[in-house]
């Protein structure tokens, strides 16, 4: 679901950036390599979080230094990632935080899309305040008394309202329902990307402020900025069903890949390696700290964690 429904991940800032779920939608600008007959070619689609941006770095860099493919990438939003996959623009999607109509569609009806197993990660998203507020104020990691603390979140685009501060407009979200029916004096401001959150987020907390933000897990930012989750009426299966009336909290979803279903049949070992590719929140997050605070290039972060785990990479080329 995340984001993003429910959320994966996340933006950054490098790669034009590909910071925050809010690029553009280019699913009609295809790869040059998309769809190539018998050349050794690979397109991944590239999500505007950086934890994605992880995912493909590590697999283009094996790809290309391993395998011996051209890879090419691909900037596309969520839903339209579906869409350029099932037409074949894109090969692969390497991190779905789970979109239910989509996988529908595509991999049960049409069976353009192929399931192509997890990612080995597990996504979450949620609403988060600094943890320096929660030694202030201990209650107000219960959503029950977010009203009581509203006005510690005012800023100039919430009005007289606590601010609800989002990424970017293209991720799915449920927290606009969630003010609603849960009858909450906050409202919905959208940073516009990824980035421009994550710089929020570190103003603020320099300057200690409070701040109330819907974030996610994995996620590098927890390590500069400590946060406690909020308690959200519990997630049931189901709760979420139906958009307009939410009011319960995001599922923990473990992040799958999802394959052109020609490009599975026909992908061979850039195929077989995109399925095994799997590993933990530990890897994810060390490769897009690299990225989006070390400020290393994918291509380099890439490389210094391939040098690093042999081990774990080497399972995914056998």
């Amino acid at each position: 679901m995340r984001v993003r429904t429910v959320y994966s991940v996340a933006a950054v800032t490098s790669l034009a950036l590909l910071s925050g779920c809010g690029a553009a939608d280019m699913t009609k600008q295809a790869s040059p390599f998309a769809n190539a007959q018998g050349a050794k070619t690979v397109t991944l689609s590239v999500q505007s979080w950086v934890g994605a941006q992880a995912n493909v770095a590590v697999a283009q860099y094996l790809l290309e230094h391993k395998l011996g493919y051209r890879v090419d990438t691909v900037q596309v939003d969520e839903v339209p990632a579906w869409d350029a996959l099932s037409q074949g623009r894109v090969d692969a999607i390497l991190e779905d935080w789970g979109h239910p109509d989509q996988e529908k569609r595509y991999v049960d009806d049409k069976k353009t899309i192929t399931r192509a197993g997890g990612l080995g990660v597990t996504g979450h998203i949620g609403w988060y305040v600094p943890t320096y507020l929660v030694k202030q104020h201990p209650d107000i990691t219960n959503w029950k008394n977010l009203n009581k603390y509203s006005s510690l979140f005012r800023t100039a685009e919430s009005g007289s309202k606590g601010q609800l501060m989002d990424g970017s407009p293209s991720y799915v979200t449920n927290d606009k329902a969630l003010v609603t029916n849960l009858k909450l004096d906050y409202q919905v401001v959208f940073a516009g990307s990824e980035a421009a959150q994550i710089t929020q987020m570190k103003q603020f907390a320099k300057e200690k402020k409070p701040f109330l933000t819907y974030w996610y897990a994995p996620q590098w930012l927890f390590k500069k900025v400590p946060m406690t989750e909020v308690k959200l009426p519990a997630y049931k299966e189901g709760c979420d069903a139906d958009a307009a009336k939410v009011a319960c909290a995001y599922p923990h979803t473990p992040l799958e890949k999802y394959l052109n279903t020609d490009f599975a049949k026909r992908g061979g070992k850039a195929a077989a390696f995109l399925k095994k590719f799997n590993w933990t929140t530990e890897d994810q997050n060390e490769v897009s700290l690299m990225i989006a605070d070390q400020k290393l290039s994918p291509a380099d972060a890439a490389k210094k964690w391939v040098d690093n785990h042999p081990s774990t990479w080497k399972a995914w080329l056998s």
